[in-house]
């Protein structure tokens, strides 16, 4: 009996759905970051899709401090993330969840300014030029 080359399958991540409408974007890049996934845009983190036990279940929203107020008064259920409060939280267990991340992946693809922090690596690359 011959092995099938096609290896194991591997788990689909349960919030694939969300960073897919950014992939046709030329500069999306999909990193493991924390466990989890880390989707950029033009060089900048802009979400973290996490998947694991609370508080790391939901959507990380990567941005500075001077944009949480706004972000949060535009969607309640944000919050500053218990243990990295530089960035805001969506928890999945939120009643909004899927409709604010949807909306989040949005506002990302559109470049919200908002949105986005320049990742260690981006920064590494730019002391270096």
């Amino acid at each position: 009996m011959r092995e099938s080359s096609f290896g194991k399958a591997r788990p689909v991540h349960p919030y694939a759905w969300l960073w897919e409408p950014l992939e046709d974007d030329p500069t999306f890049v999909l990193r493991p970051m924390f466990g989890s996934r880390a989707a950029y845009l033009g060089g900048k983190l802009m979400l973290a899709f996490m998947a694991r036990n609370e508080p790391w279940r939901g959507v990380l929203v990567c941005t500075g401090h001077e944009h949480h107020a706004s972000l949060m008064a535009e969607f309640p259920a944000l919050s500053k993330h218990p243990v990295l409060p530089k960035w805001l939280y969506l928890p999945e267990a939120d009643d909004a969840f899927e409709r604010t991340a949807a909306k989040l992946v949005v506002l990302a693809r559109r470049r919200d300014p908002r949105l986005g922090v320049v990742g260690s690596r981006e920064k590494k690359k730019r002391r270096k030029r």
